[in-house]
């Protein structure tokens, strides 16, 4: 099993979850992170770390969200990894919470 980025990331981007990852799986797009499904090791640790509440294990995905867990595996083969927390994006607070963002998503 697998645990994935979903919708209240887009346009937050916090990086608490990133700092501590063991194995390095989360990937960094312009305004979105995402988990490379094939590095989880399913080990828990960032889903409590992550202040917008976005991180889901593969079975608990909430309904609505279940197309995150393909765009996790296709965007982690694209963009980078990222290994270090970073400051939010600057307007992260106004986008918290707020619903279906994925029309935002910057690739």
């Amino acid at each position: 099993m697998t645990y994935i980025v979903a919708d209240n990331c887009i346009k937050c981007k916090y990086t608490d979850c990133v700092e501590v990852c063991p194995v390095d799986c989360f990937h960094e797009g312009p305004n979105f992170l995402v988990i490379d499904p094939d590095e989880c090791i399913d080990c828990t640790l960032c889903e409590p770390e992550c202040p917008a509440e976005a991180i889901f294990a593969e079975d608990d995905i909430p309904a609505g969200q279940e197309h995150f867990l393909e765009l996790n595996a296709e965007l982690s083969r694209e963009w980078p990894v990222i290994t270090e927390q970073k400051d939010p994006l600057p307007d992260a607070a106004e986008w918290d919470g707020k619903k279906d963002k994925l029309q935002y998503l910057e690739k």
